[in-house]
């Protein structure tokens, strides 16, 4: 799994360092015996690794970990400003600030009603931004832990991320879409919900990553067919201070490989890049200015049963326990967790630090060596990774020299805190490691949270997937927005938006049309004569409050008192005769013009002549 070296160019030597033999040895032709004055070959050695080394964590357990309610998604270190912001899947970010030692717990907000698809923090340290499934996105100031703005976007964000360099006056917050290739550009400031530039033609697919290179004043970006692109924020161009062709590149590895990089981090002096990919579970480096690969590591499947069963793995396991580990590996497949992977650098930028199913690796690209695993008897496989490596007391002074070097009042002027934080496959925990070696295993996991009821929790979450307050009536004659009123008729909003999930209604006609008076639906036998409900036999009618007092109004079609079934319709007049006949479950509140021409159309028998079809409903 340790380095695959076939991609860095090997050093040339010189005639004189390879030859000290007589010109007769020169001459022979075909293989010779090896020579028993043959030189062992030299292994590469970091200078100055084991200073690098002692910059990270001393400890391979975790010495503490603080929860979310839900599952953690992303841990993000603020770059300059030392803050730790935690987000879990149902949307809430919690702020930690960075102490003398450890972290301090500092603010949470409840971001979004649904996932956090993505976050992003800029390189200044002072911005960070997430985007949801509920089609916002929160910009939020680091310095003072607050919720500065809100865009709200009419298409789901896809990836999120910072494009502005350190100091820079306007800050600028570029949002890739989750449906198409477009890259919008957003005042970072959110005092205009409008995107200041939209990128159109730089990529063919969805956008799924971007970083930020603040040293090249360059973005990279990622799509889903493996498509690696530069652009510079401004002229939105491949800048001139990186390579000039493309084909010159390595940048064509992933196209080739049929992968799509799930992760892409930059390192600290911009001069490489880190990518982890799926389907083939590549860790590779590249060479940012060039766009050369520079290291390719091998954490596939295949590849780590190979090597349990040959022995030559990290660490051997039993049986039983690597059957479990893997198991749970496969899990990454999932989408669920496929964009949590991430792999970053150290503070040096020759150590790449990232989950595998050992523990997480720190592994030297220089030297190709593993010099630390975290976690390896550990309980969960980590997943997204952090780190704070601390800062000198007197930035500076010392040159890595000097601070090799023994000298007791130098050692104390440099002294660090060193955390690696990490998420945990399926975990509500985020997991600390640290300097910290007296651990407590009854008392590092803290209790922050109020622990949740389980079963409580499946029993809400089957019953929110029953009901749904809006729904969108795809047909082929435009899009119908309906509002859905649970509270009023819970049955026939529950036997709707279940048909509607299940796909009954996909490719159903309007086959009932009367002008000025309503357009009917939801009979896959397309007569007026089938349908049943979700629960295999007609269901009871539900009438309130609400009357058919307006046009638009959207209610059960029934044979009678309690004989409802899928059928449905949509008035296009005031039908006061029908209340209390039919149950109202909601009311078309856009895409009124698309119901009026459906109205309108050609019948004959009150059946329209040509079929208008409900493609789908997607429930809101």
């Amino acid at each position: 799994m340790a380095g695959d070296d076939s991609e860095t160019p090997s050093k040339k030597r010189s005639r004189s360092d390879d030859d000290d033999s007589s010109s007769d040895d020169d001459d022979d032709m075909g293989p010779q015996l090896p020579s028993t004055n043959a030189p062992k070959k030299k292994r590469r050695k970091l200078p100055y690794e084991k200073l690098y080394i002692s910059a990270l964590p001393t400890s391979a357990r975790y010495s503490k970990s603080l929860m979310h309610k839900e599952q953690l998604a992303f841990v993000t270190m603020t770059p300059l400003t030392d803050f730790l912001i935690t987000s879990s899947v149902d949307g809430v970010v919690k702020f930690w600030k960075k102490g003398a030692e450890g972290i301090e717990f500092v603010k949470e907000f409840r971001a979004h009603s649904g996932e956090i698809k993505s976050v992003s923090v800029s390189a200044d340290g002072r911005s960070f931004a997430t985007a949801g499934a509920d089609k916002s996105i929160k910009i939020f100031d680091v310095m003072t832990f607050d919720l500065l703005s809100m865009l709200t976007v009419e298409f789901t964000p896809k990836c999120v991320c910072w494009i502005h360099k350190r100091g820079a006056s306007l800050p600028l917050l570029a949002v890739s879409d989750e449906v198409n290739h477009t890259i919008r550009i957003y005042d970072g400031r959110g005092e205009n919900q409008e995107p200041i530039h939209t990128i159109l033609g730089l990529h063919r697919s969805v956008v799924s990553l971007m970083a930020f290179n603040d040293a090249y004043d360059c973005v990279i970006s990622a799509d889903e067919n493996g498509m690696i692109e530069y652009w510079r924020p401004g002229s939105y161009e491949k800048p001139n201070n990186v390579f000039e062709y493309k084909s010159s590149t390595n940048l064509f590895e992933f196209k080739k490989a049929k992968s799509t990089p799930a992760s892409l981090t930059i390192s600290p002096s911009g001069s490489q890049f880190a990518t982890f990919s799926f389907p083939d579970r590549k860790i590779r480096v590249f060479d940012f200015p060039t766009g050369k690969l520079y290291r390719t590591y091998d954490e596939s499947l295949q590849t780590i049963e190979e090597m349990q069963q040959a022995g030559t793995a990290l660490q051997k396991l039993e049986d039983l326990e690597f059957g479990r580990r893997l198991g749970v590996e496969r899990e990454l497949d999932s989408p669920a967790f496929r964009n949590k992977v991430n792999v970053v650098f150290d503070e040096t930028g020759h150590f790449i630090i990232y989950g595998s199913m050992l523990g997480t690796k720190v592994l030297n690209t220089y030297t190709n060596r593993v010099v630390k695993v975290y976690g390896k008897d550990e309980n969960f496989r980590p997943l997204s990774i952090a780190m704070y490596q601390g800062q000198p007391q007197k930035k500076g002074i010392t040159t890595v020299a000097m601070a090799a070097s023994n000298n007791p009042l130098l050692q104390e002027s440099e002294a660090r805190d060193p955390i690696l934080f990490t998420t945990g496959v399926g975990k509500v925990r985020f997991y600390m490691f640290t300097n910290d070696e007296n651990i407590s295993k009854s008392e590092r996991d803290v209790q922050n949270e109020k622990p949740t009821n389980p079963h409580a929790k499946k029993a809400v979450e089957a019953k929110a997937a029953e009901t749904g307050t809006a729904a969108i009536i795809h047909t082929t004659y435009g899009d119908i927005h309906i509002r859905l009123f649970p509270d009023a008729a819970p049955k026939a909003v529950e036997n709707f938006v279940v048909h509607s999930k299940q796909a009954y209604y996909n490719n159903t006609i309007f086959h009932r049309v009367i002008r000025k008076f309503m357009i009917q639906c939801g009979d896959p036998l397309g007569d007026g004569t089938g349908g049943e409900s979700i629960w295999g036999k007609e269901f009871e009618d539900e009438f309130s409050t609400l009357k058919h007092d307006k046009p638009y109004t959207v209610s059960m079609a029934n044979a009678g008192p309690n004989t409802n079934g899928s059928q449905f319709f949509i008035t296009t007049e005031k039908t006061a005769w029908l209340d209390n006949k039919h149950t109202i479950f909601g009311r078309a509140i856009q895409g009124l013009d698309i119901i009026h021409k459906i109205e309108n159309a050609k019948v004959y028998k009150e059946k329209p002549e040509e079929d208008i079809k409900i493609l789908n409903i997607e429930i809101m």
